[in-house]
């Protein structure tokens, strides 16, 4: 994949998680897709993940701030919309995360945030 190519699937990634199409995942990661941060694989892990952000935050928005590729791998950080922090004036909550991709998926996601949803 190209450069570009990589930067799209990301951003179909986040497009998805934020309007909750958990069908989408399926085509997003690959089936021995790996979140380390959460110690779970495969796209249904996604699901119940993004399914789980979503209850607790329903008007939750991820938008992408700065996205570097090198090689398989991408480089993200986003700012998260639609938490209590919209309303208490406090910093919004971010996420960092490298992104590995094979074979047109996501196949790996390492990465930190201080947004709290479980």
């Amino acid at each position: 994949m190209t450069r570009d190519e990589m930067k799209e699937l990301a951003h179909r990634m986040y497009s998805a998680a934020n309007a909750g199409d958990l069908d989408a995942a399926d085509a997003i990661f690959a089936a021995g897709f790996c979140s380390h941060p959460m110690g779970t694989t495969g796209p249904g892990a996604v699901k119940k993940a993004w399914a789980a952000i979503r209850e607790k935050y329903p008007d939750l928005r991820v938008s992408v701030e700065d996205m570097l590729a090198d090689g398989d791998k991408l480089a993200v950080r986003t700012v998260v919309h639609g938490t209590p922090a919209d309303q208490t004036g406090e910093p919004r909550p971010t996420i960092m995360e490298i992104i590995r991709i094979a074979d047109g998926q996501i196949a790996e996601l390492w990465g930190v945030t201080n947004l709290s949803w479980r």
